[in-house]
C-alpha cells in the first residue's frame, strides 16, 4: 500500500464534502418535490442547528431575514467536515470509499438523520418520520458518498 497522505486527504475530502454537499442539496431540492406536503412549517433541522449555535455564542437565535443562509452554513460546514474525515480515512483504509463512496454516504445518513439530529432535539424520532422522509434522507446522502469520493479521487488519486 501507497504511504498515507493525510493532509492531501483531509484537503481532498474537505473540497470534496463542499462540491458534494451542493449535489445533495440539488438533489433535495427536486426530491422535494415529490414528498407528500405535510403542511408543516418547520424550519430543517440545519436551521434549527444555526439556532442553537446563534443561541450558545450570541444569546439570541438567528435573525429572520438571515435564517436560509444560517442553515445552509451549516449544511456545507457538515458536509466539509465529513469530507475533511472521510478524505483523512480513505488515505489509511482504502476500502472506506466501498461503493465508490455511496457506503460512507448511507453511513452518514445513518449516524446523522437516525441517530444524531433527533438525538439533538433538531428532527423527531425516528418512529416519527415518514418513511417517504428516510428514503430522501437516505437517498440524498448516497448523492453525497458517490460526488464526494468522485471529487476526492479526481484530486488525491485512487488509492
Amino acid at each position: 500500500m501507497a504511504k498515507p497522505r493525510p493532509l492531501l486527504g483531509l484537503l481532498a475530502g474537505v473540497a470534496a464534502g463542499l462540491v458534494a454537499s451542493a449535489a445533495m442539496a440539488a438533489v433535495q431540492a427536486q426530491a422535494k418535490k415529490l414528498l407528500p406536503d405535510e403542511g408543516g412549517d418547520e424550519d430543517p433541522a440545519t436551521v434549527k442547528a444555526a439556532d442553537k449555535a446563534s443561541e450558545a455564542i450570541l444569546d439570541a437565535p438567528v435573525p429572520d431575514e438571515y435564517r436560509e443562509q444560517a442553515g445552509q452554513a451549516v449544511h456545507y460546514i457538515t458536509g466539509a467536515v465529513l469530507g475533511g474525515i472521510y478524505g483523512v480515512i480513505t488515505e489509511y483504509k482504502p476500502e472506506a470509499s466501498a461503493g465508490f463512496g455511496g457506503a460512507y454516504g448511507i453511513a452518514t445518513s445513518a449516524l446523522l438523520d437516525e441517530v444524531a439530529v433527533p438525538a439533538a432535539g433538531l428532527a423527531p424520532a425516528p418512529d416519527q418520520t415518514p418513511l417517504a422522509e428516510h428514503a430522501y434522507g437516505a437517498a440524498s446522502h448516497l448523492v453525497y458518498g458517490i460526488v464526494l469520493e468522485g471529487v476526492r479521487w479526481l484530486i488525491a488519486g485512487r488509492r
